[in-house]
């Protein structure tokens, strides 16, 4: 006896694909640590979506926090980028200390999820850093220059 595969109408995959239903920016907003600070706006969060992903073609991100870590403490450069919705805080709250000491900028986005997505993973990230390279170099300092202009934390 053989099994008969039924083909499946587009129609009825699309529902089944589409998983959990999207969040808005709002929604993500209320699920962010008291740490998360400076947030980055809709806008920037997009932008920094986007450069991960060009980033990712090229192989220029850390994710995760060991790594990352590890990548500051030898004194690499780039953006880092946090969730805000990690929990607990203890996990990563020593990093954006090590980025104010380093110089480095950071910013926070609000969901895990949607950082994990971005980086070509089905894992949620808590941090990833995103290194200069010269295939997506206008994409990268846009949202330097605009991470680099969000107020720092007190």
């Amino acid at each position: 006896m053989t099994k008969v595969k039924r083909e499946v109408e587009e129609s009825e995959a699309a529902p089944e694909s589409s998983g959990a239903p999207e969040r808005t920016y709002e929604e993500m907003l209320s699920n962010l640590n008291p740490i998360a600070q400076p947030l980055a706006s809709r806008r920037l969060t997009r932008k920094l979506y986007k450069c991960i992903k060009k980033a990712v073609k090229q192989k220029q991100i850390r994710r995760g926090v060991k790594e990352v870590q590890k990548f500051l403490n030898k004194g690499e450069k780039g953006i880092m980028v946090l969730a805000g919705d990690t929990l607990p805080i203890e996990v990563y709250c020593h990093l954006p200390i090590m980025c104010e000491d380093l110089s480095m900028p950071y910013a926070y986005v609000p969901s895990k999820t949607d950082l994990g997505a971005a980086a070509g993973s089905k894992r949620p990230t808590c941090v990833i850093m995103i290194k200069p390279h010269e295939d997506y170099q206008a994409t990268y300092d846009d949202c330097l220059e605009e991470v680099e202009s969000l107020p720092v934390p007190l």
